[in-house]
């Protein structure tokens, strides 16, 4: 599949024991280059997707969005231009194998933007807390409400065409970042897929569901960011 040139980003903070088997396990075949953005990490994440062959980077301004918004900026000054970029968590939570099924819908043209919905997918027992299905479920139902998007989940495992993440122009650097890229992909009237995908427990403690304040800082940027653009 290398005539259609994809990019993954993974975004990492202090994922020394999952990122390497986030790396290992993305289909090679598929993609032309993994980025791992190390945010600030104190333990051996940059070595540790250095060692697996990815292209680490470095952003030492915390948040989610900042490390996807370094690893797009490190894209730009490539010397060609990729067709696809894939985000996905550095925690072994998701199910790298399952790339494939992300990407195919763009490749045959039938979609701009696919999200990888937990919502859809099989989930392990004790992977997703209540608090983060019932913010899903309440950022989607107002996805739905004010800009008409039909969307299950705002999982973090997404492909989408460059061209289309350009036009987008994210700006978000922590919380806001899935939602802002939907709700702007809805806006701007391309073509959006939920394909289901599973979901497991991940490797460490949540950096966000696993604290009150990781929990209820996403919760309002989240509804922030939805507002902010009516």
């Amino acid at each position: 599949m290398r005539e259609t040139d994809i990019r993954v980003i993974i975004p990492a903070f202090n994922e020394q024991n999952a990122v390497g088997l986030v790396i290992d396990e993305i289909p090679k075949d598929w993609v032309n280059e993994i980025i791992v953005v190390d945010n600030g990490s104190t333990d051996n994440t940059y070595e540790t997707a250095f060692s697996r062959g990815a292209t680490a980077l470095r952003e030492s301004r915390k948040g989610y969005g900042q490390a996807c918004l370094r690893g797009l900026e490190y894209i730009e000054t490539s010397n060609s231009t990729p067709d696809i970029i894939v985000f996905i968590d550095g925690d072994h939570s998701d199910y790298p194998e399952q790339l494939p099924q992300l990407v195919t819908p763009i490749i045959e043209g039938k979609a701009d933007l696919v999200i990888g919905s937990r919502s859809l997918g099989k989930k392990e027992k004790g992977s997703i807390t209540p608090q983060q299905i019932f913010g899903n479920w309440l950022a989607t139902s107002l996805l739905k409400l004010f800009y008409k998007a039909n969307y299950t989940d705002l999982g973090p495992f997404r492909a989408i065409k460059y061209s289309s993440l350009m036009a987008i122009g994210m700006s978000d650097t922590n919380y806001g970042w899935t939602v802002e890229m939907q709700l702007k992909a809805a806006k701007m009237g391309f073509n959006t897929l939920d394909v289901p995908v599973n979901y497991r427990q991940r490797i460490g403690t949540s950096k966000v569901s696993g604290t009150v304040k990781g929990t209820v800082l996403a919760g309002f940027k989240i509804l922030f960011t939805i507002f902010r653009y009516l």
